[in-house]
């Protein structure tokens, strides 16, 4: 399987999102952050899963500015889509979703800290968390990507992270851009912290293709 992990700058036309699945057709899944469309752009994100039969990860922000988890099948259906959960827990669920014989998790963002209680009964082969606007300090880094690593151990599963390419984490002035995956024995496939390059991911080989093609305007 290739998964395409995104950074994007925050927008609200797609723009990037087009530009990568249009450039990758044969990529499995596309792998967006947290909010980066609006309830609106749903139609259009189901079409182009459809027209490129690519997943389409990420998450969106409703007529209320509430962010909620969103997965959009190679069929252009829609298979998961909740609300965020508060900060005091426990995980909203649905956070897995059978498609076409794969089992996938769900963490929006912060619901990171509440994947090793809310997914452990559940079987995964792939863990997605689109993170907003990135990390406020590297130890918030190191300590949601141990987070991440500790998920992957547990169950036995792949963990993917990305977050937007700017923005501030609430208004702090400041933050850093983060990617990740971890195989799922929890070692680090790789770590991106303030790189803002899209990558493609193969699950098989556990290898990263770094495309620099795609950061055009995104610096």
């Amino acid at each position: 399987m290739h998964i395409l992990i995104g950074q994007p700058k925050q927008e609200t036309d797609l723009q990037q999102l087009r530009r990568d699945i249009t450039a990758y057709p044969d990529i499995d899944i596309v792998l967006y952050p947290e909010g980066y469309c609006r309830q609106t752009d749903l139609a259009t994100l189901c079409q182009l899963a459809k027209q490129y039969t690519t997943m389409i990860v990420t998450g969106y922000r409703d007529a209320d500015r509430l962010d909620r988890a969103l997965i959009i099948n190679e069929h252009g259906e829609v298979v998961l889509d909740r609300a965020k959960t508060p900060e005091a827990g426990p995980l909203y669920q649905p956070s897995t979703v059978d498609d076409d014989g794969q089992r996938y998790g769900y963490l929006l963002c912060r619901e990171i800290f509440l994947g090793l209680d809310g997914l452990k009964k559940e079987t995964v082969e792939l863990i997605f968390n689109p993170i907003g606007v990135g990390m406020f300090s590297p130890e918030q880094y190191a300590e949601w990507s141990g987070e991440a690593a500790r998920i992957s151990r547990q169950q036995s599963a792949i963990v993917i992270g990305t977050s937007h390419a700017d923005g501030s984490y609430r208004n702090c002035g400041f933050s850093i851009p983060t990617a990740f995956a971890y195989d799922a024995t929890g070692e680090a496939i790789f770590l991106s912290k303030d790189d803002r390059r899209t990558r493609i991911l193969d699950t098989v080989k556990n290898t990263v293709t770094v495309i620099d093609s795609l950061i055009e305007n995104r610096t």
